[in-house]
């Protein structure tokens, strides 16, 4: 895989060119999980401001995903018998599952911003093991993925998975536990060593006690014990007081404002934009800069600073688009929108699964620093299982309905697919849809097009025979886009988004 450096000079000025397909493509595939041939091409044309607000406002609007039946179980409401409790817990998790897939394909910016937030605000459903806990979690993510992140960093600590993963629910006042105070500082806020001491997270474990009240049965919601509070005085970067949990959230944001905007627009910024942020290559510095202003002079409201990023002529710089390679849910999510082919739950689920084997399990990132992305997503044996993986989608869906890939085809080419006889006009814009900035040149798409020609025979191609080959009328056309897009999958460029 080619080293990206960042070399984007554009500015946060308002992009004003009117978008293509491979701009409006961009835009998708970064705010959600990619969108049909139908929606990009409606797109085409459009002022990118003016659909950046539409998809931001349609984001901030969204209600979270209504709660399931099991929403405030504790372990009362599960079998007595344990072999049945696991399997109905099982059950559960695996319906959540789903439905939180759909969500990520079908809620755009808000499960995108969920889903970012999930790898921010870490926690692993192994280490609470409480499904009510899981919907909860979730639903803060939801509540507050485009909200104001005071207002989030508040709410997720008191969260029951975060009490749970990150040892809250063990800090009694006379025995502190730092866990949770460290990881607010150092993952959460701050980043590491920026901005705060040792003596900082000692002081801040005893302000955020008291949250030790778990009831008699598990997996029943943690209350405040203020018995078990560190009433004594606190001093927490440079303050002192008798601090207790919201006095920590609000000397943090009164203090270290500059410090907080820096650390969370650049984890925006090589989320959304690009990996390295720290180049000097480019000018990612200064950008960060402008969003880390907006997101204080906004409070700390994190909608205006995206708006601003994403309506950017630095947003939709060349140089912005095909550097980020896709996660697995980016790979397979993507494949899905993009073809419109038709899927089930039992897709989902299999999506679930190999993701999983390729390091990226829903609800569990691998530890309290999250899925660390970008390039930790490919090595020798993610990248072969990446390839094998998709190819037994793409080969699912042709067996289901392979007329689906001449109408995927049919949708690209326009009037082409109806009149040409000529397989390379037909192939080359499959590639340059599926593709974020196509092939790397003529050479290699001379080989995509011999593999589209398949075993075809010229003379139906050059019209000489009774029959001209076309896409919309050709027998073995649905399984010439199927080959192509098998050959793509495996390309480097297959990979970015």
């Amino acid at each position: 895989m080619e080293y990206f450096v960042n070399c984007n000079t554009s500015t946060l000025a308002p992009y004003t060119t009117p978008l293509d397909r491979t701009k409006a493509a961009h835009l998708y595939r970064r705010l959600g999980f990619s969108a049909s041939v139908e929606i990009i091409d409606q797109a085409v044309t459009q002022n990118a401001g003016t659909l950046v607000d539409n998809l931001i406002n349609q984001a901030v609007a969204m209600p979270p995903t209504p709660a399931p039946a099991w929403a405030d179980w504790n372990n009362s409401n599960y079998p007595a018998d344990d072999d049945q409790a696991r399997q109905v817990r099982r059950t559960q998790l695996e319906e959540w599952r789903l439905t939180y897939t759909n969500a990520l394909l079908d809620n755009n910016l808000r499960d995108r911003m969920s889903f970012f937030w999930s790898n921010h605000f870490v926690t692993e459903i192994d280490v609470y093991d409480c499904n009510s806990f899981l919907y909860h979690y979730i639903n803060c993510l939801q509540r507050n993925s485009l909200g104001n992140f005071r207002t989030f960093v508040s709410e997720i600590g008191l969260t029951d998975a975060m009490l749970y993963y990150l040892d809250g629910v063990y800090n009694n006042g006379n025995n502190p536990n730092e866990n949770y105070a460290r990881e607010l500082y150092e993952l959460f806020t701050l980043g590491e060593g920026n901005g705060y001491t040792e003596e900082d997270i000692i002081e801040t474990a005893k302000a955020l006690s008291g949250y030790v009240e778990r009831g008699e049965i598990g997996c029943s919601p943690v209350a405040y014990d203020a018995t078990r509070h560190d009433a004594g005085s606190k001093t927490i970067l440079g303050q002192t007081g008798n601090w207790g949990y919201d006095d920590v959230i609000n000397i943090l944001f009164q203090q270290r404002p500059n410090e907080i905007a820096e650390f969370i627009c650049r984890k925006l910024y090589e989320f959304f934009v690009h990996p390295d942020s720290k180049d000097d290559m480019g000018n990612a510095q200064a950008i960060i800069d402008g969003m880390a202003n907006t997101f204080i002079a906004n409070d700390f409201e994190i909608a205006p600073v995206l708006s601003q990023l994403f309506r950017s002529q630095h947003f939709f710089d060349d140089n912005a688009i095909g550097v980020i390679i896709k996660s697995p849910y980016d790979m397979y999510l993507n494949t899905l929108k993009e073809t419109s082919f038709a899927y089930t739950d039992t897709t989902l689920s299999e999506i679930n699964n190999y993701s999983r084997l390729l390091g990226q399990e829903m609800f569990d990132p691998f530890d309290v620093a999250g899925w660390q992305r970008d390039r930790t997503w490919i090595n020798t044996n993610f990248i072969i299982g990446r390839w094998l993986t998709i190819e037994t989608i793409l080969e699912t869906f042709y067996q289901n309905n392979n007329e689906q890939f001449r109408a995927f085809g049919l949708s690209l080419t326009g009037n082409d697919g109806l009149t040409s006889n000529n397989p390379d006009i037909i192939a080359r814009p499959i590639i340059d849809f599926v593709l974020p900035k196509g092939l790397l040149d003529e050479g290699e798409y001379d080989k995509a097009f011999a593999v589209f020609r398949s075993d075809v025979d010229l003379t139906y191609y050059e019209g000489g025979n009774d029959e001209t080959w076309t896409l919309a009328t050709w027998m073995t056309a649905p399984f010439q886009v199927y080959l192509l897009l098998q050959y793509l999958a495996r390309q480097p460029e297959f990979q970015l988004k």
